[in-house]
């Protein structure tokens, strides 16, 4: 196995913990079950079975998170010897990993958050209830996972591979990241976050709404996001370590997004959004209104 083998075999324990919930049958039920409403309800047009009420935090999370500590501590030895492997002439040159990393450094961000805000516009415009819903929580989630990936990434100033040439993945210092330039922003990966974000707020989603397809929307949801953080580090702008712990970012804001609208139906934030419908204007255009009181 080559260097390169090996290096794109370790990044891709980025994505293991995440897919744990999926491809485990045995927490399969529970990533369905996390979203459920409390009884038998009829939430915005989609009937919610008889289930208790959902924790916030439960004892897959715990796993969930000694997974990616794991990843993490496995990763950071090798930052290093990953970037400059990554960073290779042979390797930077090659015109297929050139378009796949700029393709899925764009789907982590911007693409994300367009994605999720389009499919809450077209879910209102169209009255998908499924589709507003969906578009709405991986939004939300994204935005969540982001504000934290940014508090963090002040605070810890790290140094990015290209700041330090690719030769000290240990250079941290308080309060460094707040430089505008950036080039101390390295941990956490925002695009990591941003992807594993939609990931886990998506495969909920359609675990909650069509079960059956959890075994290939998981798969292709957090292969994607993983992608995404090895595209960051393709191009020089992140650690792998970065990239683990803004997976796990963004995986636990996702998580813990849909869990809590669907364990509170009635939330405000559900109330005013969900109920919102553009409707035509008497003079031409549109409007929005709302089919709920605030």
């Amino acid at each position: 196995m080559t260097l390169l083998r090996c290096c794109l075999a370790r990044a891709a324990l980025v994505g293991f913990p995440a897919l744990a919930p999926l491809v485990a049958p045995p927490l399969a039920p529970a990533l369905a079950a996390q979203a459920a409403d409390t009884g038998r309800t009829i939430h915005r047009g989609v009937e919610a079975e008889a289930r208790p009420p959902a924790r916030l935090f439960t004892v897959q999370d715990a796993y969930l998170a000694a997974g990616f500590g794991a990843a993490t501590v496995a990763l950071a030895p090798v930052d290093r010897q990953m970037a400059e492997e990554l960073q290779d002439p042979r390797t930077q040159t090659n015109r297929f990993f050139r378009h796949a990393a700029t393709g899925f450094r764009v789907l982590g961000f911007p693409g994300a958050p367009i994605i999720g805000g389009g499919l809450y516009v077209v879910g209102r415009i169209g009255h998908y209830d499924r589709v507003a819903d969906l578009g709405l929580h991986s939004t939300e989630a994204i935005l969540l996972g982001g504000g934290i990936t940014s508090l963090i990434k002040g605070l810890a100033g790290r140094a990015r591979p290209y700041v330090s040439a690719d030769t000290s993945p240990h250079d941290f210092q308080f309060g460094r990241g707040l430089d505008r330039s950036g080039d101390y922003a390295s941990f956490p990966s925002g695009h990591s976050t941003a992807a594993f974000a939609a990931a886990a707020a998506v495969t909920t989603e359609t675990a909650r709404l069509w079960p059956r397809s959890t075994w290939y929307v998981g798969p292709i949801m957090y292969g994607g996001a993983a992608m995404v953080g090895l595209s960051r580090m393709y191009n020089n702008k992140h650690w792998a370590s970065d990239v683990a712990v803004g997976a796990a970012i963004g995986t636990f804001s996702g998580l813990k997004v849909t869990r809590y609208h669907h364990a509170h139906p009635d939330n405000r934030l559900d109330r005013l959004l969900l109920s919102a419908v553009v409707v035509p204007a008497a003079r031409g255009g549109a409007t929005v209104a709302w089919g709920a009181r605030w």
